[in-house]
């Protein structure tokens, strides 16, 4: 089976144009946008990197909705 590729189209359809996309766009936004810095030691160094991967999802898929829009075409993924 040939798996179809996913595009930028697609994630606009499904974050824009699907009922309850925008506001689901709108929670990842507040859960996984927030600051990744935590200040301290060890453990917040741990946090800094959790909270690092968590955004990079989140960036991801707004990458994805600009170049949609035809924004930030020459960035890489």
């Amino acid at each position: 089976m040939t798996r179809k590729l996913i595009g930028p189209q697609d994630y606009k359809t499904l974050f824009n144009e699907m009922p309850g996309g925008p506001e689901v766009l709108d929670e990842l936004t507040a859960r996984f946008g927030k600051a990744i810095y935590v200040k301290g030691g060890h453990e917040a160094d741990r946090e800094t990197c959790y909270r690092a991967g968590q955004r990079s999802v989140l960036d991801f898929i707004l990458l994805q909705l600009n170049r949609a829009d035809g924004v930030n075409d020459d960035v890489e993924d």
